[in-house]
């Protein structure tokens, strides 16, 4: 038995809370198409392209999924030296926020959980692949989220589910 007074414990049963009850790879792709001439020393320095998108949607259970997919492409005057694809995923329970902040947190927070995981693998097949490993700078996702929802002409405070 417990002698919280009931108004504290329904502020706590209340505060905002963000859980991740599992995380997983949905896709992962590696491709190193010039193998073995691309590892040469004394090359120069490859031009990479990245991209980032952020997908959530809501289950019947009541729980939410959120995908982050990462890809980087590392290409030369004479090619492609590297092409990682990463879609990785988890599953969030979310209680405490208001409707009109959950695309936020879906699109924003919950990508901010799965990064460092998702940033580690591509650093970990890059590696493998003979490459030093490729460390993705940190994302600013909520910077990544106001510019979708610029680009898609779409106001603060109205709701997209999918790229963000």
């Amino acid at each position: 038995m417990t002698d919280i007074d009931p108004a504290i414990e329904a502020t706590l049963d209340a505060a905002p809370s963000i859980r991740i009850l599992a995380q997983f790879v949905r896709d992962f792709s590696f491709e190193n198409p010039r193998a073995p001439d691309s590892l040469r020393a004394g090359a120069g320095q490859p031009q990479i392209d990245i991209g980032v998108e952020m997908n959530a949607k809501g289950r019947e259970d009541g729980l939410f999924e959120v995908d982050l997919k990462l890809s980087a492409k590392a290409n030369r005057p004479e090619g492609a030296v590297f092409v990682v694809e990463l879609l990785y995923g988890g599953v969030f329970e979310i209680s405490g926020i208001p409707e009109a902040d959950m695309e936020m947190v879906l699109l924003v927070e919950c990508p901010r959980f799965l990064f460092p995981f998702a940033r580690r693998m591509i650093a970990d097949v890059t590696s493998d692949g003979g490459f030093p490993p490729f460390m993705l700078d940190p994302i600013d996702f909520a910077g990544v989220y106001a510019s979708r929802k610029a680009e898609a002409g779409i106001e603060t405070g109205s709701t997209i589910m999918g790229n963000a």
